[in-house]
């Protein structure tokens, strides 16, 4: 069985509330990957740059222009609907791992 496909259905989710937890602090697109590394998780810039994209059209990150370094950099970080978002999710994540970590205790 290819567990790929599944996998990917499980990563979106679970990437959006990472970005979500992530960029409480402002952060661009580079930082976040290069922090996501760090952790020994990889995000393609394809994959992560659309999603950024969607949760600001969504609301749910803010975003502002700085220049450092000469270079004009997009930051991202959490508005303050997507904290009310991340609270919720969140608490849904926290149900979902107990309830799974029930039946496989069981196990």
């Amino acid at each position: 069985m290819d567990v790929g496909k599944l996998a990917t259905e499980m990563n979106r989710g679970f990437i959006q509330l990472l970005m979500m937890v992530m960029l409480d602090e402002p952060m661009y697109g580079y930082d976040v990957v290069r922090t996501l590394e760090e952790k020994s998780f990889t995000i393609d810039e394809n994959t992560l740059y659309p999603l950024l994209r969607r949760l600001e059209d969504r609301g749910i990150l803010a975003s502002e222009w700085r220049v450092e370094e000469n270079k004009p950099r997009k930051y991202y970080y959490i508005s303050e609907a997507g904290r009310e978002v991340r609270q919720e999710l969140l608490k849904i994540w926290e149900e979902q791992a107990r309830l799974l970590k029930s039946f496989v205790e069981e196990e």
